[in-house]
């Protein structure tokens, strides 16, 4: 059989807040803080960065890849276009991301912010299909980045 050329899945990650849902609303809506925590220096040079939060709206994020990645010196585009907003309990997003002209994955991410009597719980549930050029794991190259990035977000929710 050949190989699979586009593999479709759907992963969930969670994570808890101390801080009340519209704290980690603004964290998932506000240029400044978004950038805090969907970039990493420690890990790629952010070539690009903009965000137009709105049901309709746009997120682009252009980054290379850096020495400690498994494929430095890779430039990665990101784009994002907003589907549904409910401030303080929803955002959903379609996203494709891209090297060159090769299109490496398209994606709907939907965060789900839940009031619980600590703060606020928040599930993020990311439904894919990737294709070639992602390794031959690319879910669970794709999770693992997110579960970074969600690590990032719970530092910049904190911060506030």
């Amino acid at each position: 059989m050949p190989d699979q050329k586009v593999i479709h899945s759907t992963f969930v990650i969670d994570r808890s807040f101390s801080k009340p849902a519209a704290t980690v609303f603004a964290a998932l809506s506000e240029p400044d803080k978004v950038r805090q925590w969907f970039t990493d220096p420690s890990t790629s040079e952010t070539l690009e960065f903009s965000l137009r939060f709105a049901v309709g709206g746009t997120r682009r994020f252009v980054y290379r890849l850096g020495p400690t990645t498994p494929v430095a010196g890779m430039v990665i585009i990101n784009d994002g276009h907003f589907q549904d907003i409910v401030p303080n309990e929803r955002v959903v997003t379609a996203t494709t991301m891209s090297s060159g002209d090769k299109r490496l994955e398209a994606s709907l991410t939907t965060f789900e912010l839940l009031p619980t009597d600590t703060g606020t719980d928040l599930i993020c549930t990311v439904q894919g299909a990737f294709f070639e050029g992602l390794g031959p794991d690319p879910v669970a190259l794709i999770k693992a980045g997110w579960n970074g990035l969600l690590n990032r977000l719970v530092d910049v929710v904190h911060q506030n």
